[in-house]
C-alpha cells in the first residue's frame, strides 16, 4: 500500500466541506443521509463540523462485493419511514466512481420530493463519472486508483486506517 492522503489532509478538507455546507444550508431543515458502510467515518466527522441539529439517517448501498471494480449491480436498502418531503437532503458518500450507486440513490430520493438534494462525497474519481448535478460538494478529485482507509475498504478490511492508501492490487 502507498500513502495517498494523510489524516491531516483529510481532516483539513472535511472541516472546509462542513463549514461550506453549514453556510450554504444555514436556517434550513437538513436531512443528512450517510451511505453505508464506506462513508461512516467521513459522515461522523462531517456532521460534527456542520453542527446545528440536522436529522441523521443512513442508507446501505453496494456495488463492489469482493472486487476492486463495480459489479454494475447496485444493492440499495433504505428505511421507508424516513420522511424526505420538503427537507434539504444531503447525501454523504465516501467515493463517486462509476456513478451507478449515486444515480440509483438520486432517483430514489427525488421521487420523495425533497426541498433540495445535494451530494457531498469525500472522493471523486477523475474521468469515471461526472455528475450532472448542480449541488455537488467533494473533498478530493483522484485518479482511477483503488483506495482504502478512512472508511473505505477491500473485502471489509482497512476501513479503520486513519490515512487513505492506494491498494496496489494484482488480480491475476
Amino acid at each position: 500500500m502507498k500513502l495517498f492522503l494523510s489524516e491531516t489532509e483529510i481532516q483539513k478538507r472535511v472541516q472546509e466541506l462542513g463549514e461550506s455546507l453549514a453556510k450554504d444550508f444555514e436556517n434550513c431543515e437538513i436531512l443528512l443521509l450517510g451511505v453505508l458502510k464506506g462513508s461512516f467515518l467521513f459522515f461522523a466527522d462531517l456532521v460534527r463540523t456542520i453542527g446545528g441539529n440536522p436529522e441523521i439517517h443512513f442508507i446501505q448501498a453496494s456495488s463492489y462485493g469482493s472486487s476492486t471494480k463495480s459489479s454494475g449491480d447496485v444493492k440499495l436498502s433504505i428505511d421507508e419511514r424516513i420522511l424526505f418531503h420538503k427537507k434539504h437532503v444531503i447525501v454523504v458518500e465516501d467515493i463517486i466512481d462509476t456513478g451507478l450507486t449515486l444515480q440509483r440513490i438520486i432517483k430514489e430520493i427525488e421521487s420523495k420530493e425533497p426541498a433540495s438534494l445535494s451530494i457531498c462525497s469525500l472522493l471523486l474519481k477523475k474521468g469515471k463519472y461526472t455528475p450532472n448535478f448542480k449541488s455537488l460538494y467533494y473533498g478530493f478529485e483522484i485518479e482511477d486508483h483503488f483506495v482504502v482507509g478512512y472508511g473505505l475498504d477491500h473485502n471489509e478490511k482497512y476501513r479503520t486506517l486513519r490515512d487513505i492508501m492506494i491498494l496496489e492490487y494484482n488480480q491475476s
